[in-house]
């Protein structure tokens, strides 16, 4: 996987940076914060249901619903990319379901998010093969998504993200939906992928573990709380 960590390793080189971000929903303000994220870095947001977390990702990954109103700037280090379309910002994306594409096998989930640089099928299925191999999936390219575990369907999601070479990782509460022992060691693994990758990342959750283990600073928010 040398030259996803590559673009992985020069994209993390850069910040996140949240400035004077605010959203709002029929004339109610749901939250306000500035923050950055540094290379490496996990980023919580906390805070309860309806306080905008959720709506927080989807305004930085560029597909904020148009019911809402945003306003305030997202950088990675000094570009500007808050008027770029989604595809534009090579935002890798986690949310609680896995959202592995049923007609595709395992393998067709991961060279489906392989960036078209990476030429040649063989180049691009060994590269696929290899992320597998890293999660302990070795032999499950052919596989049917169906047929996995819910961990199993976890690191197939986490390292189709990876390959995709992001610039910044967005994770909406991944791990909710997990039983209690796998919910340890998925976070653990999805943390540990993504700090070796240098990706500033954000994650919203309410699950105090969650932040803990992230290692991040740490932002809890109200509606119309300032941060």
């Amino acid at each position: 996987m040398q030259e996803i960590a590559e673009a992985n390793s020069s994209a993390g080189a850069k910040s996140l940076t949240l400035s004077n971000v605010e959203i709002r929903l029929g004339g109610r303000a749901l939250l306000a914060l500035s923050a950055t994220v540094m290379p490496g870095e996990i980023l919580t947001v906390m805070g309860p249901s309806g306080s905008g977390k959720s709506t927080l990702l989807a305004y930085v990954g560029g597909f904020l619903d148009p019911a809402f109103d945003a306003s305030g700037r997202v950088l990675i280090g000094d570009e500007d990319i808050t008027e770029l379309a989604s595809n534009r910002r090579h935002v890798g994306i986690l949310f609680q379901d896995p959202l592995l594409l049923p007609h595709l096998s395992v393998g067709g989930n991961l060279l489906f998010a392989i960036p078209q640089r990476v030429k040649g099928h063989k180049a691009r299925r060994e590269l696929a093969e290899a992320a597998l191999e890293e999660v302990e999936l070795a032999g499950f390219f052919d596989r049917d998504p169906e047929t996995l575990s819910g961990g199993q369907k976890a690191r197939v999601a986490l390292q189709r993200v990876l390959v995709s070479a992001p610039r910044f990782l967005l994770l909406d509460e991944p791990f909710s939906k997990l039983d209690a022992a796998l919910r340890q060691q998925t976070r653990e693994l999805v943390f540990s992928k993504a700090k070796a990758a240098g990706l500033p990342t954000i994650l919203v959750t309410h699950d105090s573990a969650d932040a803990k283990g992230a290692g991040g600073p740490v932002i809890e928010i109200a509606a119309g709380e300032e941060v």
